[in-house]
């Protein structure tokens, strides 16, 4: 009961939402889409600039959203896509890889992403002229490093 008035209290303060956010926090499925793409963007990038799987991988766990994992898988390829070196390309490869064994995403996340890559890869082609032949040899390491399946990797759009 002292519970079910505290929050009665909480929830008639005036923005009462943000107020209980910082009383009993928010998590997981809580936050806003626009904010679990902006936190796993900002995520990638400070692993592109620290290279710490570990630490990207505890980020992406403690966002709690498991649903939402094909997010991270998605804006990874689209982040090899849109580079101009090798590094991003070896480096996404380590991080999907790492993901992939620590089941941290599973199947079902990891073949969503890619097909959103693939649904959307004429218009990254607009943008980025290569795209389709970096995508074919991303998608190819990925299969021969076992983090996609043959049928998924068939999928692959090519130009």
């Amino acid at each position: 009961r002292a519970a079910l008035d505290r929050a009665t209290v909480l929830l008639s303060v005036t923005k009462g939402g943000k107020r209980i956010d910082n009383v009993w926090g928010s998590g997981g499925g809580q936050q806003s889409v626009k904010h679990l793409v902006k936190e796993i963007d900002m995520l990638l990038k400070e692993y592109l600039l620290s290279g710490d799987v570990l630490e990207a991988e505890r980020c992406l766990q403690e966002l709690e959203v498991p649903h939402f994992h094909h997010e991270l898988v998605y804006e990874a390829v689209v982040m090899v896509l849109e580079s101009t070196g090798e590094k991003t390309f070896k480096m996404m490869l380590d991080l999907l890889k790492s993901l992939w064994r620590s089941s941290v995403i599973t199947v079902d996340q990891m073949k969503r992403g890619y097909e959103r890559v693939y649904c959307e890869i004429p218009d990254i082609n607009l943008d980025v002229p290569h795209s389709y032949s970096v995508l074919e040899r991303f998608v190819e390491e990925c299969f021969q490093a076992g983090i996609i399946s043959k049928p998924l990797r068939d999928l692959c759009p090519s130009r």
